[in-house]
């Protein structure tokens, strides 16, 4: 059993302080028994934040270009999952500020479905020209199959969620255009008048990420590791009162229930914390008498533990 949790601290010190406030005795218990692993650290620059590079390491995909989109492909059972080339497509509201273009988080767009299967409608004709499928999935995430996606590195929209776009766009000359053309489609289209009329926000353009194609059969789902969302929905709002009663919500539950199963003699319990920075992951080990004397009498809050992250 395995539990991966993303944004477990973020870089605003509001996070920090949040969790030193909070009381989680279950998964200060766990990481009292559990021996840590060597931090897994990446460049600032990576496209795959820490817990995709540790998520995809444990299922044995490419750490620095992870193939998000063909994994859900090939899990739905779409056609050409193994052979093709795939990416999410996201609509999005793209915030012009004076000095940069930032992100907003995709769920602030409260997308309805009708008002996003009619924008693919849209768009289709003009990714088909380039040779590109696109799949609708959900209002705020589409998959989309072609070429242009074997190899590219692209950022999930978690790295540019309020923060200046351009270094994350992917290096595509044949994206990068669609993506204009896009924008000028979606300027004057008219579920963007509509949401106008009611003062909702535009969709204005899309974001690509997670694309690539498999190297091999992955691994089944049922033998991947939990990896729970409300931590980093709540971050990227930099709502921390929401993230703190996450934290407490994850610990009550996925936190009690790893912390039995290690306590029922699963050795395969582990435990991996993520920040925007690196990640660290904790397990079972064989541990000497003073480590487990120190263990129990000196256990360190989580806020200790993570605060490299």
């Amino acid at each position: 059993m395995h539990l991966l949790i993303p944004f477990a601290v973020g870089d605003d010190p509001a996070s920090r302080q949040t969790l030193r406030n909070l009381r989680l005795p279950h998964l200060t218990r766990l990481l009292a028994r559990l021996t840590p692993q060597p931090a897994e650290a990446g460049a600032d620059d990576s496209p795959a934040l820490p817990h995709e590079r540790a998520l995809a390491k444990t299922l044995g995909l490419d750490p620095l270009v992870p193939p998000w989109a063909a994994l859900q492909a090939h899990d739905l059972g779409l056609e050409d999952a193994r052979e093709e080339a795939w990416a999410f497509i996201t609509p999005s509201h793209w915030q012009v500020r004076q000095a940069q273009v930032t992100l907003l988080a995709p769920e602030e767009l409260a997308l309805a479905e009708d008002e996003s299967r009619t924008l693919l409608a849209a768009m289709q004709p003009y990714f088909a020209e380039d040779g590109i499928t696109l799949i609708y999935e959900s209002p705020t995430r589409w998959l989309a199959r072609g070429a242009a996606f074997r190899g590219l590195a692209t950022a999930a929209p978690e790295r540019a969620v309020g923060r200046d776009v351009a270094p994350w766009l992917p290096a595509s000359p044949l994206l990068r255009r669609l993506q204009n053309e896009m924008q000028m489609l979606l300027y004057t289209h008219a579920v963007n008048e509509a949401r106008a009329q009611r003062r909702a926000l535009a969709v204005n353009s899309f974001w690509i990420s997670g694309s690539g194609a498999l190297a091999a059969a992955p691994v089944a789902p049922a033998e991947r590791p939990l990896v729970p969302q409300t931590l980093m929905q709540a971050a990227l709002r930099q709502d921390w009162s929401a993230w703190g009663q996450a934290w407490e919500a994850l610990d009550a539950t996925q936190g009690a229930a790893l912390l039995a199963a290690l306590e029922q003699g699963n050795a395969a319990v582990r435990l991996t914390l993520c920040g925007e920075r690196q990640a660290r992951t904790f397990a079972v080990a064989p541990r000497g008498l003073w480590s487990r004397l120190s263990s129990i009498f000196g256990a360190q809050p989580l806020s200790n533990v993570v605060d490299k992250l």
